[in-house]
């Protein structure tokens, strides 16, 4: 019966010409916002760096400005990517399981309203 469905189910997705998901373009945006972040936390320590490494008020704001903001920006950029596709794909798994879930459920009442009409 579960065979039955699974099959028309696939046959409907079929007829409707869906096109598929971008799974790659996905998982390319999750591993950019996860290097965003790391390189974002590089730029922000080494401006740092350079910033109190010089006695010069000029180059202090100069290196701080290129590489802390910018670092900054990064890792801000970069978490919000990687926890947006995160999110998506977690989303995406728990919606599938419901649907399973209550698919299974569905079956399971119909077996036990058939098995009642036969007694």
């Amino acid at each position: 019966m579960n065979e039955d469905r699974v099959q028309a189910f696939t046959d409907e997705i079929g007829d409707m010409k869906l096109r598929g998901a971008k799974g790659d373009r996905e998982r390319v945006l999750l591993v950019v916002g996860a290097l965003a972040i790391v390189v974002g936390v590089v730029l922000a320590v080494l401006g740092g760096f350079q910033a109190s490494g010089t006695s010069d008020l000029g180059d202090q704001v100069a290196f701080l400005a290129t590489g802390t903001l910018i670092g900054l920006a990064l890792v801000i950029a970069g978490t919000a990517l990687f926890i947006r596709y995160s999110m998506a794909r977690f989303m995406r798994f728990w919606l599938v399981r419901l649907v399973h879930e209550h698919r299974s459920e569905t079956d399971r009442l119909i077996a036990a309203i058939e098995k009642n009409r036969g007694n």
